[in-house]
């Protein structure tokens, strides 16, 4: 006779059911795993002996055999500790076969018995209730499992003996109520930036449209700043992007206490960092910063001083909103829809194009420096702003400040038009000018006579692929949007291209 219990296999954010088979037959004693474990599900075997020692149980001395099907999909993490455990409890007669066929179940079991968090409950959770059947998962976890549905019936036990007890009548478990964490502290506020009133409007625009933007200044112009302000004037997630972006959080082990966070990502790596941990990948291919970010904001500031092969890297999810990593064995699709801040120096000293200044290696310091920005990378940026150095006169007597509370109501209100416009295309998943496809473009950011005029001579003049053109015109639905404008003007395109002048070919070094 052969026990059955379901569980999850992760391919991205994407829960596989995985059926986790024990037999006992008769023979020498010896329990094996086979269907493609990897090293974690291989050792899950000590862990479970243990753990139903710890509860009273032992295992009969006989031949056993777990089997994971599908048995050519590669079976990883330490999940599969409890369906193993409750299938051999359920073999064994220790509980309800029957009972265990309506659950989907995973976690990780200690030596003394007690179940441990893991990774991916909440996606785990949403394919069970598309399966139509209850999630048993740790204690730790289940608050972030009950965000699935209220519906459906969600076991969290602390130890396999509250499993045993519940299944036999005498220990009813509650189920979890769904958690949202409290926001760690106070935003940092937009009115503590002193000067740089373009920058700052520039950093509203990316806000209200969901635009790249890249400052270039000198040190200590306020760079960094204006980026970790960003999150502050930023709408909060729509329900269903906090869906997405917890269920990512979720797969990468990010989500504490199974409590979901209101506030948009803002992921800031260090300029060090790997390919594989900023677009994802490694041993078991989890998502990297691009994917972190989904449906916020990764911040990279000293941008050159990336690894030029790791920031092209970029490119391809910030044209597509998804990073699909290919590896010998498997192939994972991670969401990438992110907002790209960055910062960086006009050059190595920081000095090129600042008056009085004379850089330390002339026109080739800044040259060389900005060379290690590919033009491809460049074009996906739609917003690339000069951020002069602060005056004193600016740091002496700053003028009265907008707080992040007045930019964020226009930023809303621009956003809420865009949701607007978009849901009466029937286009509803598209919420910002950013994302806007190029087939609808024209309808969306129709400007007139003045306006187009403006725009082809800048072309022009300015050499601008038809990637460049788009988003010109999308920043400049932006600004309109802003404005409460239906349609997009002359001075709307004027400002948006104005926003387009570092990184320009035939732009000298020296002038950047």
């Amino acid at each position: 006779m052969v026990s059955h219990v379901t569980t999850v296999a992760f391919q991205g954010i994407e829960a596989v059911p995985v059926d986790v088979q024990v037999q006992l037959t008769s023979g020498n004693p010896y329990f094996g795993i086979v269907g493609l474990p990897d090293k974690a599900v291989g050792e899950s075997r000590e862990r479970v002996r243990a753990a139903l020692h710890a509860s009273g149980l032992s295992l009969p001395p006989k031949r056993i055999i777990v089997n994971l099907a599908p048995a050519d999909l590669p079976k990883e993490g330490s999940h599969y500790d409890l369906p193993i455990a409750l299938c051999l409890m359920a073999a064994i007669g220790a509980l309800p076969a029957a009972r265990l066929e309506d659950y989907v179940v995973l976690g990780e079991l200690s030596l003394d018995g007690t179940i441990a968090p893991v990774t991916g409950v909440l996606p785990a959770a949403i394919a069970a209730n598309g399966l139509g059947r209850g999630l048993i998962c740790p204690a730790a976890s289940g608050p972030e499992a009950a965000w699935a549905s209220r519906e459906m019936d969600i076991l969290a036990p602390r130890s396999l003996i509250a499993v045993a007890n519940h299944f036999r009548g005498t220990q009813a478990l509650a189920r979890p109520e769904p958690m949202i964490a409290a926001p760690s502290g106070a935003l940092p506020d937009l009115a503590e930036i002193k000067g740089q009133e373009t920058a700052k409007r520039a950093l509203e625009v990316a806000a209200a449209g969901g635009h790249n933007l890249l400052f270039v200044g000198p040190p200590g112009a306020g760079k960094s700043m204006m980026a970790a302000r960003l999150p502050s004037i930023l709408p909060q997630l729509t329900p269903r992007e906090l869906l997405d972006v917890s269920m990512i959080a979720s797969i990468a082990g990010e989500l504490a206490d199974g409590k979901l966070s209101t506030r948009r990502p803002f992921r800031a790596p260090h300029h060090s960092a790997s390919m594989a941990a900023l677009v994802g990948g490694g041993l078991r291919v989890r998502p990297g910063e691009v994917s972190l970010a989904h449906n916020g904001v990764l911040f990279l500031d000293e941008l050159p001083e990336f690894v030029p092969q790791v920031i092209d890297a970029l490119r391809q999810p910030l044209e597509i909103g998804e990073v699909a990593i290919a590896r010998a064995n498997t192939r994972v699709t991670y969401p990438a829809r992110f907002q790209l801040i960055a910062a960086m120096n006009p050059c190595r000293c920081g000095l090129a194009g600042e008056p009085g200044m004379t850089c330390a290696r002339g026109l080739r310091c800044a040259a060389d420096y900005q060379a290690r920005l590919s033009g491809p990378f460049l074009d996906r940026i739609d917003l690339r702003i000069e951020v002069p150095a602060v005056t004193a006169v600016d740091l002496i007597a700053p003028r009265a400040a907008e707080t992040s509370a007045v930019v964020a109501a226009r930023v809303a209100a621009a956003r809420e038009r865009q949701s607007a416009r978009f849901a009466a295309l029937n286009v509803p998943e598209i919420l910002t000018n950013a994302a806007c496809p190029p087939s609808l473009l024209d309808e969306v950011a129709a400007a007139d006579a003045g306006a187009l005029a403006l725009l082809r001579d800048a072309a022009e003049k300015m050499r601008l692929s038809a990637r460049a053109y788009h988003r010109v015109l999308k920043v400049a639905r932006t600004v309109a949007d802003l404005d409460a404008t239906p349609r997009v003007g002359r001075i709307h395109l004027a400002e948006a291209l104005s926003f387009r002048v570092f990184g320009q070919p035939g732009r000298s070094a020296q002038a950047a």
